[in-house]
């Protein structure tokens, strides 16, 4: 078990090379208090949870810019509200920036007041770089970590979410307070670009460590839902639950990952359960997107499979519909669609569709809002096709931008309009719907060339898959299961990977089974575990117990 950390003060800080512009030790102590929640995605009320650590952040020390910065990036990062419409929210981005303009502030405090404001403006990756040139010099600066991990997330841009916790990993020696969260963090980007074994080895690291790190939780969900492990993620999560389902932030979604589990199974009941009983509940209480979304998407998910889900719809809409026309990020806008479809509410749907064709009308820097004419607009128009049955249009609609759909964000298993949607809408009226407790025959591929999420390994066929770059590594994946070795070539995105499974690698003499491949991105990255590779400024160094590990 992890042993509790003191929250550090001011002297704490700058021993830790991360000085805080601030006299006072109880505004550092806050500060500290409020990025633990935050990494641990649980209102910690022996804090005093996260509203509570910040009104108090402030009181402390209302000049504190880095306060500034992470009271108002964690609403940012939120994405239920933007400055082009809160103008609370844009009032205090403005003091943030006056505040930093008044003081001596260290160069990393400058740059995360300037990351704060860019992703304010909608430009995540102009942000991202910001937060990237923190981590070059400061690596184990958390507030910098999580937040690119976030706005990569939202970018759809997996690699670089993997390979910006792979070029710190190194410096998060045990000593560093937060330090196994970053092995959760880590696990998940590598989750996300299939390196499910290396994912799973330090998911579960960190769960021996702390075994309530609900994320480290969540990627071991993602990796058994992703291999179609249904019977393994049940019980992994039926066993695990008492660890995390106090963390109030992520609990809402680790059940969404279970009821994925049982729509696998065909146990729509059991589900709709878990539905009515944790995901509704927390979407009630918290308002928080990614609870709206999980709602979202575990309805239209259950209308998918022909299961009936009542009115249910309606208690959903009466939360997104204030939320129509954010235009925060299009992977919401697309759930907040489906809320309104699923609840027939056609003036929230067509309203949703006009302001969003206003803002890609005129994007600026926001890179959401600059997506919106060729991928959001599409998207969400196919969703209206779908629910009118008009399938053929559907697949006009889709097909152009199907390997663009991950620049809309979200994970693989999260993909909000993926073929098998596709697919439902090219299906005749009588095939649509079908029993409750009865499942059609799985279609493992639709029209649009995808594996259907969740499809057993015997489905997907013997071949390397081009999805969305290199998603689906099907002869791996099958070579792996069978124990042997296999060498597959991938090109996507500019970046081929060469993978030799289950033997030595003459070009890299400590690869083997777990980890033995060599890799070539676009950078120049190489090595058999990616932590190793350090793609940094020559200042940085790594710690000389790292090296060789």
């Amino acid at each position: 078990m992890a042993a509790t950390t003191p929250l550090r003060d001011c002297q704490a800080w700058k021993d830790a090379r991360l000085p805080l512009s601030t006299p006072s030790n109880e505004a550092c102590r806050l500060f500290d208090a409020t990025l633990t929640q935050y990494v641990k995605w649980t209102n910690d009320q022996g804090l005093g949870g996260l509203e509570g650590c910040l009104s108090k952040l402030k009181a402390a020390d209302p000049t504190f810019a880095m306060g500034h910065a992470i009271a108002n990036g964690l609403v940012l990062i939120g994405t239920g509200s933007s400055v082009r419409l809160d103008k609370e929210l844009d009032a205090a981005v403005k003091t943030m920036v006056e505040i930093s303009k008044t003081q001596p502030l260290t160069h990393r405090e400058q740059l995360h007041v300037s990351a704060v404001e860019t992703f304010a403006k909608g430009n995540f990756p102009k942000a991202c770089e910001l937060w990237e040139q923190i981590l070059q010099e400061h690596p184990t600066d958390m507030l910098a970590l999580k937040f690119s991990h976030d706005a990569y997330f939202y970018l759809g841009y997996q690699e670089q979410m993997r390979d910006s916790v792979a070029r710190v990993y190194p410096f998060w020696t045990p000593d560093v307070p937060l330090s196994s969260y970053v092995k959760g963090i880590y696990s998940f980007g590598l989750m996300e670009t299939n390196l499910y074994d290396r994912a799973e080895k330090l998911a579960k690291e960190a769960l021996s460590i702390n075994p309530t790190d609900a994320w480290s939780v969540h990627t071991v969900a993602h990796i058994h839902e992703m291999k179609a492990e249904v019977q393994e993620g049940l019980e992994f999560m039926q066993h695990s639950e008492a660890h995390w389902k106090g963390s109030d932030m992520l609990a809402c979604h680790n059940y969404w990952h279970w009821a994925l589990y049982l729509i696998e199974k065909g146990e729509y009941e059991a589900a709709l359960t878990i539905y009515d009983d944790h995901i509704l509940p927390s979407l009630r209480a918290s308002g928080a997107m990614l609870d709206v979304v999980d709602s979202c998407s575990m309805l239209y998910r259950l209308q998918m499979e022909g299961v009936s889900v009542g009115e249910r719809w309606q208690d959903v809409l009466s939360v997104t519909r204030k939320h129509s026309q954010d235009h925060v990020l299009l992977f919401n806008d697309a759930h907040f669609l489906m809320a309104s479809l699923g609840a027939g509410d056609a003036q929230t749907t067509q309203e949703l569709l006009a302001t969003l064709r206003d803002v890609s009308e005129s994007p600026g820097e926001n890179c959401q809002h600059l997506l919106a004419r060729d991928v959001g607009l599409p998207l969400c128009q196919a969703l209206v096709e779908a629910q009118n049955g008009s399938p053929d249009r559907v697949v006009e609609l889709l097909l152009p931008i199907r390997y663009r759909l991950v620049q809309i964000g979200g994970s693989n298993a999260q993909e909000p309009s993926d073929g098998a949607r596709c697919l439902k809408a090219q299906l005749p009226p009588d095939r649509q719907a079908h029993p409750q407790g009865s499942r059609r025959p799985p279609s493992a591929v639709s029209r649009l060339g995808r594996p259907r999420r969740g499809a057993s390994a015997a489905l997907r066929p013997a071949a390397t898959w081009a999805l969305q770059g290199y998603k689906w590594l099907g002869p791996v994946g099958q070579a792996r299961k069978a124990g042997g070795p296999v060498t597959s070539s991938v090109t996507g995105r500019g970046a081929e990977i060469n993978f030799q499974h289950g033997s030595k690698s003459s070009s890299n003499p400590r690869s083997g089974p777990q980890c033995g491949f060599k890799q070539s991105l676009g950078g120049g990255c190489c090595s058999t575990c990616l932590e190793n590779c350090f793609r940094r400024g020559p200042s940085l160094t790594p710690p000389s117990s790292r090296v060789g590990r």
